[in-house]
Order: C-alpha cells, then structure tokens, then sequence
C-alpha cells in the first residue's frame, strides 16, 4: 500500500484500487440548493490547514471559504486526519465517510494532482491542481553550511517528519552517515518549528512549510540555493477531489481557480501566509 506521505513526496508509482462507495454525490445544483459546500481539509497540515486559539485557519481554510462564496454558498469546513494511505483519505473523506460517522465532503483540498493516479480511481475525480510544492533545506544562519555536500553535516542537528521522504534521504543516503543525527517530528511543520526554536540546526521540508514559517524574519531560517545531490523528488502539484459523479461541482470549482489564477487572487490568497505561489506544472 502506498503511503501518504511517499504520494506527498511526489510519488508518480500511485495505486489506490478503491472500492465502489455507498455515498451520494452532492453536483452543484444540490449544493446551491442546500446552501453548503461541505469541504474537506487535512488536519495539523500547517500551513494549509491547522487550529490556533480554537479557529480553524491556513491556506486550504481561506480557499474553501472563497470557492464556496464565488458558488454563492457557505462553506462547511471538516478536518481529516491523515490516515496511513491517500486511499484511506479519500474514502474516508470523499466517497464514503469515515468509521466513527465522519461525513464525507463535496470537495477535499490538498490531494496529489496526477494523471496516473487519477487514471486508476474509479471512485472519484482529481481536478483544479492549484499549486506546484517541493521540498527545501534551510537552516538557522551560521549553524550549518547549507551549500556544502550533505556529507558535510554530519555533526549537525538535523530535523525532518518521521516516515516522510526527506526522513528517508537524510538517513538513508550516503551510506547513512547521517542517521544519527537525525531528529524525528510528526510534522515537517513541527520539524521546521525546532529549527526556528533552536532545537535543531537545519531542516528539510516543503518549500511552504518552511516559508510560512520565515515570514516577516520571524524564525532566521537560510535557504539552500543549489539542488540536494542524488534527491529524487522533483516536486509534485496539488489539487482537488470531488465524488466522480459530481463532475457538475468539479467543473465549477475548476472555472474558479482558472480565474483565480489568471487575476492574480491566488498568488494574494498565499502572500499573508509568506508562501510565494507557485503554479501547478499540470495547470499548464
């Protein structure tokens, strides 16, 4: 089974095999006539998605909200936590509802926008991809070379999200001989967080994990300029998914962000957050 975070990685082997669901579609004239997009978001997924003071809030948070304003309807925004596959994810939040009587969404944000595994779905359709991510290293400033060869950091306090992919090249690659210098977090966003406390020296996350969290110069984070050598995950787009036979819903969303792009609202919707958007290679 693949897992989630290889598929976040920019996995392009995706098999997902799903079972026909017992849910209904909500098309677009069900839900104008309700009133309510129901919309799905990844839960502690910062900075797409996450609560602070007892308010839901982040990139996916404010999107949801002006999709469903641009259909003329309130949005009804549900957290999902990760489960251990982009399978699990989807039946749980799309098509057929989760075990413990989660209710399955209209639409569900940040789902990996690919061709083939969207081909091998049955279930349900992957649209409107909305942003191209990658992975980074930064580090504090002066505590590590961030452009020397990553051999050169052994010594270092390395920080990365348990079971992810820059978990797996950091202790994996060069014979491991960074293994043991390697900090696990829950989150690449909590991983980020320990550099920017000084509990760690440097980082490898997305790119908007790592940017949101160097916005207005609060966390003293350097980039690294130059490609990480033998680091083979080129990126991957971000999109969206609605039941397959919501394609009415689908349609609409996807004329939405076609026109949030083309007026510059998307790129304005990521600047408070400090992520500089960057558009979905499949977006064309």
């Amino acid at each position: 089974m693949i897992s989630r975070r290889c598929l976040l990685g920019g996995s392009a082997a995706l098999a997902l095999g799903l079972l026909p669901g017992m849910s209904r579609a909500a098309p677009l004239g069900k839900v104008k006539d309700l009133g309510v997009l129901r919309v799905v978001v990844y839960k502690d997924n910062r900075p797409w998605s996450w609560e602070e003071g007892g308010k839901l809030t982040g990139l996916d948070v404010d999107l949801a909200n002006t999709i469903a304003a641009k259909l003329g309807v309130r949005a009804d925004v549900a957290q999902l936590a990760a489960d251990e596959s982009v399978d699990d994810d989807l039946r749980h939040g799309v098509w057929k509802g989760g075990l413990l009587g989660f209710a399955p969404g209209d639409l569900m944000l940040h789902i990996p926008f690919d061709r083939t595994f969207a081909a091998r779905n049955d279930q349900v359709a992957i649209i409107a991809p909305y942003y191209r991510e990658s992975f980074r290293f930064a580090g504090l400033q002066n505590a590590v070379d961030l452009e020397a060869p990553p051999t050169a950091w052994r010594g270092h306090r390395l920080a990365a999200e348990l079971d992810s992919i820059p978990d797996f090249y950091l202790i994996g690659s060069f014979g491991g001989i960074l293994a043991k210098d390697v900090a696990h977090y829950s989150s690449g966003s909590a991983a980020v967080a320990a550099v920017a406390s000084g509990k760690a020296d440097a980082v490898l996350a997305s790119r908007a994990q790592i940017e949101e969290a160097m916005q207005g110069g609060g966390a003293k984070l350097s980039l690294r300029k130059g490609p990480l050598p033998a680091f083979t995950s080129p990126g991957w787009d971000i999109g969206m998914a609605v039941k397959e036979n919501s394609r009415t819903l689908g349609d609409a969303v996807e004329e939405i962000i076609a026109a949030m792009t083309a007026s510059g609202e998307m790129k304005a919707l990521f600047a408070p957050y400090g992520v500089e958007w960057t558009p979905a290679v499949a977006a064309g």
